[in-house]
């Protein structure tokens, strides 16, 4: 049973695979041990190939673990957790309004009702006016609105994100950074962040995990000491700055490290 105000609680969990090349074993993740409590916005940031998204699925369920224990603290109504991914993955024959009921209307619940409860989402995300546009109408950040909206629609414990602003341009990805907040504050859910974006983690995070090289563990876990709410102007702070600097000397070591382990090296 999860200790009560954790959302989520991972405990020594381990994660190995056959390469197919060489028959070897590797170790992708090795013992990560985490507890986010619930109501906190926590990202996970390291080096490519660190293990990174590979948690984060194992935590939605899309891959197992070798070893260790994943707990989900279960709601009394609506799942677990949802998925928000990279690409928005909507169904293109559908518009914002059927892709936004979809996990609803998966759960049983009659299109008419499950249209009703998407709507009170679709207007916090922004997309009021847009509900009968196909997604090949919207922007790609108004698509990955639609994405968030659809993953908040089946009201979740905790929202994976993998990275869900990588494709966007810089300048609607800050916007999107800023909007993600705005939702986040007024939906009063539980995230698990996953970026390449240190300024990005530090900007919307409570907290920053960093990982190390593979196999990845947990470098530090850093408190993100910020005032809220935030504009974008923060990152512009000597504090922003001085934290992004911490964690691009912690990471750029793991980069240092790996390169002089490596065979070629």
């Amino acid at each position: 049973m999860i200790e009560q105000g954790l959302a989520l609680s991972a405990r020594g969990v381990r994660m190995s695979y056959i390469d197919q090349s060489s028959g070897d074993r590797l170790l992708a993740i090795d013992r990560i041990d985490i507890d986010i409590r619930e109501g906190e916005f926590v990202s996970i940031v390291g080096p490519s190939g660190c293990g990174k998204s590979t948690f984060l699925k194992i935590v939605n369920g899309l891959l197992p673990s070798s070893e260790g224990t994943i707990e989900i603290a279960q709601p009394d109504h609506g799942r677990d957790h949802a998925m928000v991914f990279q690409d928005s993955s909507l169904f293109p024959w559908y518009t914002v309004l059927s892709n936004v009921a979809y996990g609803l209307i998966c759960q049983g619940v009659p299109k008419k009702e499950a249209q009703k409860r998407a709507q009170p989402l679709i207007d916090m995300v922004g997309l009021r006016g847009f509900e009968n546009k196909y997604p090949y109408q919207l922007s790609g950040g108004m698509q990955q609105r639609a994405n968030l909206a659809r993953a908040l629609t089946v009201d979740p414990e905790i929202l994976l994100m993998d990275e869900p602003f990588a494709a966007l341009d810089a300048q609607t990805r800050e916007l999107m950074q800023a909007e993600l907040l705005r939702i986040w504050s007024e939906a009063n859910k539980t995230v698990l962040f996953i970026t390449h974006q240190i300024d990005e983690a530090i900007y919307l995070s409570d907290r920053v995990l960093v990982m190390s090289a593979r196999p990845g563990r947990i470098l530090e876990d850093i408190r993100i000491d910020l005032p809220r709410p935030r504009e974008l102007e923060i990152k512009r702070s000597p504090a922003f700055v001085e934290m992004a600097d911490h964690i691009w000397r912690l990471i750029s070591g793991q980069l240092q490290d790996d390169k002089l382990a490596s065979p070629s090296a």
